[in-house]
C-alpha cells in the first residue's frame, strides 16, 4: 500500500516512483527469463510477434530493443501485474476495478539502447475516460546515465498535442519545437531495481539513448479502469475480459470530457513505437548508431 502523500503526488503531477516494490528473488527470475528471450532472438533477423530488434541485430550478436506483450510470452510477467503488491497501488490511483490494456519490455542495452521520442500514451490508445496509466518496472538500477524515462509533471491535465506528421499520418511523436518548455521541466524516473513508476496516460514523456556501460530494461504495463473502453474498438470481447485484473465484467463504458485525437490514418511505418517514430522528419534525442 502506498502513502496518502504519494497518491496526492500522482493526482497533482501525473507521475510517481514507488521504491523497491519487487524483491531480489523476483528480479533474479525476471532477469533470467529476459536473458533466455534475448538469446532466443538469435533465431530471427526480422521483427516478429515477440521481438522488436535494434538496428545492427545479427544472429551472432543479438540486439533486442523490445519484447512485445511479455505478459503473453511468459507467465511470470502476467503474475507480477496481478500481484497484490501491484494491485494495491493501482486501486489507490485508479479505483477498485481494473483491466490490463497491454504490456511491453523496452530494453536499453549498454552503449546503444534506442531512445523513445516525446509522446503521450493517450495518443496511441484513447479511451472513453482517462483513468488509465502505465507502470514502469525498473529491472536495473536506473540513474541519469543509462537513459531513464523522463516525464513532465502536470501535463496529464494539459493539452493533447498532435502526434501526426506533415503528411497527415500518425507519427507517434510530438514536434519537439512545440514542447521545449515542457521538455525543460521533465523529471527522471529513477531508483534501484525493483522500483516502479506510475505515469498517467496523458503525461508527456520520452527517454534518451543509453550511453552508459549498464543496461536499463523497463517492463511496462498499461492499466485502465475497467469501465474505460478503447475508442478504437474491441475485436474479441472474451480476450478483452480475460485481461480483467479486478472487478466484474463491464459493458457500460464511462464517458468523460477528455481531449481525443484518433491515431489515424495509420503511420507510414507500422509496428512498435520505434518503427512508427522512425518516419518522422524531426526528432529530439540522439539516435543509435
Amino acid at each position: 500500500m502506498i502513502s496518502d502523500d504519494l497518491v496526492r503526488a500522482y493526482k497533482r503531477d501525473g507521475v510517481i516512483v514507488v521504491p523497491e516494490v519487487l524483491g531480489s528473488e523476483t528480479l533474479s527470475q525476471m532477469r533470467q527469463v529476459v536473458a533466455e528471450l534475448v538469446a532466443a532472438s538469435s533465431a530471427t533477423t526480422t521483427h516478429t510477434d515477440v521481438y522488436d530488434l535494434e538496428p545492427g541485430h545479427t544472429p551472432e550478436n543479438p540486439r533486442v530493443r523490445r519484447i512485445k506483450t511479455p505478459h503473453r510470452v511468459h507467465r511470470l510477467f502476467d503474475d507480477i501485474v496481478r500481484s497484490e503488491a501491484v494491485l494495491s497501488i493501482l486501486k489507490r490511483l485508479i479505483g477498485p476495478d481494473l483491466r490490463l490494456h497491454g504490456s511491453k519490455l523496452n530494453m536499453k542495452s549498454a552503449h546503444y539502447g534506442s531512445p523513445v521520442e516525446w509522446h503521450q500514451d493517450w495518443a496511441f490508445y484513447p479511451h472513453t475516460n482517462d483513468d488509465v496509466l502505465a507502470i514502469g518496472v525498473l529491472l536495473d538500477d536506473t540513474d541519469l546515465s543509462n537513459g531513464p524515462m523522463l516525464v513532465t509533471p502536470g501535463t496529464h491535465v494539459g493539452p493533447l498535442w498532435s502526434h501526426h506528421g506533415e503528411d497527415g499520418r500518425f507519427a507517434g511523436l510530438i514536434d519537439p519545437d512545440l514542447i521545449r518548455a515542457e521538455i525543460d521541466r521533465a523529471v527522471p524516473c529513477m531508483g534501484p531495481a525493483g522500483s516502479m513508476s506510475f505515469h498517467h496516460v496523458r503525461a508527456l514523456h520520452g527517454s534518451a539513448l543509453n550511453t552508459s556501460d549498464r543496461p536499463r530494461n523497463l517492463l511496462l504495463y498499461e492499466v485502465a479502469a475497467s469501465d474505460a473502453w478503447p475508442l478504437m474498438g474491441v475485436k474479441d470481447f472474451d480476450e478483452f475480459d480475460s485481461r480483467l485484473l479486478s472487478g466484474p465484467s463491464v459493458v457500460a463504458p464511462r464517458m468523460t470530457a477528455v481531449p481525443v485525437r484518433i491515431p489515424l490514418p495509420p503511420p507510414a511505418r507500422q509496428g512498435s513505437i520505434y518503427e512508427t517514430q522512425s518516419a518522422a522528419k524531426k526528432s529530439y534525442f540522439t539516435k543509435a548508431a
